[in-house]
């Protein structure tokens, strides 16, 4: 066994402590909302919280839980989520599925029309009255269908499908599957990783979207929690120069604000590390034999 050098050992402890550094520079933001949403109104206007709570208490909790508005965007913000996030993976996949073929007649221009729309967009105006005279207005589908393919993840997977090795596909065509059938039961069980990379970036993006509901949608029963977070916010710092009383109010509203975004966060945070072994698992291993 070849023993490190001195300049390498250094490197690691210099790369170590740096890397530290920076894990710790990342949670403290994520810590001090912990904090502060299980702390006391008081040590919160006091500017005491940092990474424990102080003055501990679940009142604030308990005020959320019992919000039924609350629970009914948060059920919202589930739908919109998992709808959204089926119908981006179902037509992400197929564009860029067709997209890796570099045989296929025209594809130079269903690219170009794909990054086109990286840089330019028909306008915040257009797009509602579009989706306004399609009846898509106080409906999932508002939030889903225009949102429907990120020009970024489609590149990303179709530089992935580009990747596969032919051999696979044309021993499919032989053994007489469809286009349909090597998609589905040769190409995507071998893209896991790829795949679950994209689910967790639509699922992340439809989750804490709030603009596109604030937009299409009319009624509070129909908002995503997120919405709901930011009505908090702007009830919190609206009335910030009003007087000791609403600056008392404002301080409470801090309280809700972090125990709303501890909730909200939760989940992302729980299905996580669940899905990052596929990011580095190699999926190709042993696909193709000799």
């Amino acid at each position: 066994m070849v023993k490190p050098s001195r300049s390498y050992r250094v490197f690691q402890g210099v790369n170590g402590v740096v890397l530290t550094l920076v894990v710790l520079v990342t949670l403290y933001p994520f810590t001090n909302i912990l904090a502060r949403s299980f702390s006391g109104e008081r040590q919160i206007r006091a500017g005491e919280v940092t990474l424990l709570p102080k003055g501990f208490n679940l009142t604030t909790y308990k005020i959320v839980f019992q919000d039924e508005m609350f629970w009914r965007n948060y059920g919202n913000t589930v739908l919109y989520t998992v709808v959204a996030t089926a119908v981006a993976m179902v037509l992400t996949t197929c564009y860029a599925y067709v997209l890796s073929k570099k045989n296929l007649k025209g594809r130079g221009v269903l690219v170009g029309v794909a990054v086109f729309t990286m840089f330019f967009t028909g306008g915040l105006i257009p797009n509602y009255i579009l989706v306004t005279s399609l009846g898509l207005k106080n409906s999932v589908w508002a939030i889903a269908l225009p949102n429907a393919i990120s020009v970024f993840n489609l590149l990303v997977m179709k530089a992935f499908f580009e990747n596969l090795p032919t051999e696979l596909e044309e021993a499919a065509q032989i053994d007489g599957l469809s286009t349909y059938g090597t998609l589905f039961r040769i190409v995507l069980p071998l893209s896991k990783a790829v795949v679950a990379t994209m689910v967790l970036f639509y699922s992340v993006s439809f989750w804490n979207s709030w603009f596109s509901a604030f937009l299409y949608m009319d009624r509070t029963d129909l908002m995503p929690v997120t919405v709901y977070l930011r009505n908090l916010i702007q009830g919190a710092t609206g009335g910030g120069n009003a007087g000791a009383g609403t600056e008392q109010l404002s301080q409470v509203a801090a309280n809700i604000q972090s125990v709303t975004i501890v909730l909200t966060a939760l989940p992302i945070l729980c299905v996580y590390p669940f899905v990052q072994r596929y990011f580095v698992s190699g999926v190709m291993l042993g696909a193709v034999k000799g």
